[in-house]
């Protein structure tokens, strides 16, 4: 059954005072369920972010959209999204700073049981949320999609609280099946629960209908595959339902 939901912007700053605006997404009426951070790829938090956010809402949970650049900056060229994206990486906390005080900000509204957060992230917003639940943030479950697996700080035994699920597309050549492997490595080395799925034929940005958009655009091995958008979708789900629950 699909919810009726209520969405609105929600504005609040990270550690260092930038102003960061997410989109909220909850079931109407909804009182104390699980919160879900959704973390965009790195176009921004754009109007496919937001979607997913009004999904995760009409399956009942309550969901941001996070802002990863400030002032909900987006963009369709992949120059400036490179831009944008490697700011973030000159601060070594600048990733888990943002990441945190979303989380918090979600944790803050009254719809959602601050006890039952999880987070989901897209291709850089994978990342991002790797590197919130490699913090030791209190993360139910974690879901990523064509993400970036590369760790500031790999994680240590006991202290990821989330149980990791990581969507990758057989055919992604911006994360290598090498890169895979030595992400799971990590993984069992710091003792964390987790599952890689493998999903056939899919290209990087596999979960996004306008990847072959963009790829053409922009030039870059993107590419849309319905089949696995629908799988991965399904498994993101039956994650949150059970951690969630």
């Amino acid at each position: 059954m699909t919810l009726a939901i209520q969405t609105r912007e929600v504005v609040y700053q990270d550690k260092d005072g930038h102003q960061l605006i997410g989109y909220f997404a909850a079931p109407e009426n909804a009182q104390a369920v699980a919160g879900v951070l959704v973390s965009p790829e790195w176009w921004g938090r754009n109007e496919y972010t937001e979607q997913r956010a009004r999904e995760l809402a009409e399956h009942g949970y309550a969901a941001i959209a996070i802002d990863m650049y400030g002032d909900k900056k987006v963009t369709t060229d992949a120059s400036q999204a490179y831009a944008w994206m490697m700011d973030t990486f000159k601060n070594a906390n600048t990733i888990v700073d943002r990441a945190t005080a979303a989380l918090e900000i979600l944790a803050a509204q009254p719809e959602v049981d601050s006890n039952r957060v999880a987070a989901i992230g897209f291709c850089y917003g994978g990342k991002v949320i790797l590197d919130l639940a490699r913090s030791g943030a209190p993360l139910k479950a974690v879901a990523t999609f064509h993400a970036n697996l590369s760790a500031q700080s790999p994680a240590e035994k006991g202290k990821v609280q989330a149980e990791i699920l990581v969507l990758h597309g057989e055919q992604d050549s911006m994360v290598s099946l090498n890169d895979v492997e030595g992400f799971k490595q990590e993984m069992t080395q710091a003792e964390v629960t987790h599952r890689v799925t493998i999903l056939k034929d899919a290209k990087h940005g596999f979960s996004n209908p306008l990847a072959d958009e963009r790829a053409q655009a922009n030039n870059v091995d993107l590419g849309y595959n319905a089949a696995a958008e629908k799988q991965s979708l399904q498994e993101m789900y039956a994650l949150l339902q059970r951690k969630l629950a």
